[in-house]
């Protein structure tokens, strides 16, 4: 075991997207400060969408995703942080290497909800490793069970499916992306999948999992029974937030930062998936798991750590492939928002604007592409619209 002690200016506790662009960040401000980025993965940064998209239909390889970072950053990867000790500025790893520092970002990101059966029969889908297994199981011809009907779900099941395996879709929801898409068009995708040849068994929730003579056998709560080659599952991911609970900071949805992305220790930020910040725009505290957000948020919150002091005011973007259906979308799209639709094509092309007390909060561009500068502009702007105002405002 190491006892020994490295300093660096800039500490970095996550080596994903968010980690790699606050890298990018300092060294826009500082050029030559030191760079130390703990991680607990053994890849280099790298971004994950393409991990469930673009990887399996061949427009991105493996090389091509790895995130781009400045040469001079020290990595330490595989290594899992496991105290921080804010008043001392001291973090220690599971090896025992202690970390002094100036400024501390924390990029921890989430850990994937896991379900309280099945064990490593699951794959939960997150990592350059999870997506090497997966395709290792293609390349076998496995059938898939894929658990969850939101973005990693629909996502890996057409991908799955596109490459010729059978899939069948298990969620409690009553229709595919139910948080994104209005009700009727939620229902037209569980339709649209089907024939795609996807098995889409909506309404039931996965209360076990068996093995059998090398198969996995996945239990619904209404008694489907469903014997398959592997088990995905996409339902979710819970913030690491621990380290930062047992170091003192104040957790709300995430680790809570103010609009520099500092947390109440102003040398220690947070930012991605595990902060819960101030949205200008939308006059909320929220937190995005997005890769847009990501950058975005990382390279502020890396140029903050060097001396700016600049307030993160971007509205994210994020999109997702369903087959041959692709959408691009802007601010808080969720269906307990009113909603107004205005489809050029139903279902398959035109915009749902999601609407807060009169005002814009959410664009979801449905094979409308490149025009999300002005659903934010829709949503910063603050000003309250009528259905009729919106119908056609974007095309």
């Amino acid at each position: 075991m190491s006892n020994t002690t490295v300093h660096a200016p800039y500490l970095i506790i996550g080596g994903g997207m968010t980690g790699a662009a606050a890298a990018i960040g300092i060294r826009e401000i500082d050029p030559s400060g030191k760079i130390i980025m703990i991680s607990a993965e053994t890849s280099p940064p790298y971004d994950r969408p393409p991990l469930s998209k673009k990887l399996w239909d061949g427009k991105r390889t493996v090389g091509q995703i790895v995130a781009p970072l400045p040469g001079d950053v020290e990595l330490h990867l595989g290594r899992h942080v496991t105290a921080l000790n804010p008043d001392t500025r001291e973090v220690t790893d599971d090896l025992g290497e202690v970390y002094t520092y100036d400024r501390l970002l924390l990029a921890t990101g989430g850990t994937p909800r896991r379900l309280p059966f099945g064990g490593d029969a699951v794959n939960y889908y997150r990592t350059i490793a999870d997506y090497r297994a997966l395709r290792e199981d293609v390349a076998n011809g496995a059938s898939f069970v894929v658990i969850g009907g939101g973005f990693i779900g629909s996502e890996l099941a057409a991908s799955l499916r596109k490459q010729g395996s059978h899939v069948v879709m298990v969620f409690p929801d009553d229709g595919i992306a139910n948080r994104v898409f209005p009700p009727d068009m939620a229902d037209y995708l569980n339709n649209y999948y089907r024939e795609h040849g996807v098995q889409v068994l909506n309404r039931e929730n996965v209360v076990g999992i068996e093995a059998d003579d090398g198969w996995a056998v996945v239990v619904t709560d209404i008694g489907t029974r469903l014997t398959t080659d592997r088990v995905v599952a996409g339902i979710g991911i819970i913030p690491s937030v621990d380290l930062a609970r047992e170091a003192g900071l104040a957790v709300g949805n995430g680790i809570i930062v103010d609009e520099f992305l500092r947390t109440a220790r102003p040398e220690i930020y947070a930012a991605g998936d595990v902060a819960d910040y101030p949205d200008p725009a939308l006059g909320i505290r929220r937190r995005v798991e997005h890769a847009d957000a990501a950058r975005a948020m990382g390279r502020v919150a890396g140029r903050n750590m060097a001396g700016a002091a600049e307030s993160y005011r971007y509205l994210p973007l994020f999109y997702s492939d369903l087959f041959e259906l692709g959408y691009e979308a802007v601010g808080l799209c969720d269906t307990r928002l009113e909603m107004v639709e205005d489809w050029q094509e139903r279902f398959r092309k035109g915009v749902i604007y999601y609407m807060k007390d009169g005002r814009v909060a959410g664009v979801l561009l449905m094979d409308i592409w490149d025009r999300t500068d002005e659903g934010r502009a829709l949503i910063e702007s603050g000003e309250t619209y009528t259905a009729e105002q919106l119908i056609g405002r974007i095309r």
